[in-house]
């Protein structure tokens, strides 16, 4: 029988020094791509993810548009290299699943009706992956989103909380994502705490289900002061670079 992984030390601290309801290292940079309506770079522990938006633009194919509103399309893609183990390219159901959950979670915050027959592109590209990169996506996206312009309700801020060794923990790393017993990620709204993304793979009681809500959602308004911080730097250099009242091109 193989012998079991200890993810959580006898001082209570995790494999990577953290304790239980402590982030990874977030840096975020708005506006990284020239040719991109919006985009955004997230570094997240050892997670690197790049996400490009365009539009709105027209949405094709034309069966596809929707008289009353845009359509929000996300494609999620793991690059070949992002991994220990190679990942194969191409679509597959998992960055199926978290492109379609993805597009659900921005549709809640992306004032859409404002773009009928519309398409709103997102894509993001996770070039390197260390357990989280779906709230990482999320996170970045949302980001990107705001750079393109695009009228938003609010950013949307995601965080994954988890259970290991019979703890809860915030921000699971890969090998507490790996052998840990469960793992919940959440996204929300946070000028109005409305849950936006919210799923479960394993195991916790109500109380631990609570608990592990409320410091998600604690967690997740921590990351989107980081988010608004990035768009607001991104500004800043933009305003600070206009010239005799003339903005930069």
């Amino acid at each position: 029988m193989a012998e079991k992984i200890k993810l959580i030390n006898d001082d209570g601290l995790r494999t990577d020094g953290r304790k239980p309801d402590e982030l990874r290292p977030i840096r975020i940079e708005a506006g990284v791509l020239a040719n991109a309506d919006g985009s955004a770079y997230l570094e997240w522990g050892a997670n690197k993810v790049l996400v490009a938006v365009y539009g709105p633009r027209e949405a094709q194919p034309k069966y596809l548009q929707d008289p009353m509103k845009a359509i929000v399309q996300v494609n999620y893609n793991m690059a070949a290299f992002s991994s220990e183990e190679r990942v194969r390219p191409g679509p597959n159901r998992r960055a199926t699943e978290i492109s379609k959950i993805t597009a659900e979670a921005l549709e809640n915050v992306i004032i859409t009706n404002n773009f009928p027959r519309a398409s709103i592109d997102v894509f993001i590209e996770v070039l390197e992956a260390d357990a989280g990169t779906r709230c990482a996506g999320l996170t970045a996206a949302a980001v990107a989103v705001a750079d393109a312009g695009i009228p938003m309700t609010d950013l949307v801020a995601a965080c994954a909380v988890g259970k290991a060794d019979g703890q809860l923990l915030l921000d699971l790393g890969k090998k507490e994502d790996n052998f840990g017993e469960a793992d919940m990620p959440i996204g929300i709204a946070p000028r109005t705490g409305d849950i936006v993304l919210l799923q479960m793979d394993g195991d916790m009681t109500q109380e631990e289900m609570r608990k592990a809500l409320r410091m998600g959602m604690d967690a997740s308004r921590k990351i989107h002061e980081l988010q608004t911080d990035a768009l607001r730097r991104r500004y800043a250099v933009n305003f600070a670079d206009m010239d005799d009242g003339e903005a930069v091109q």
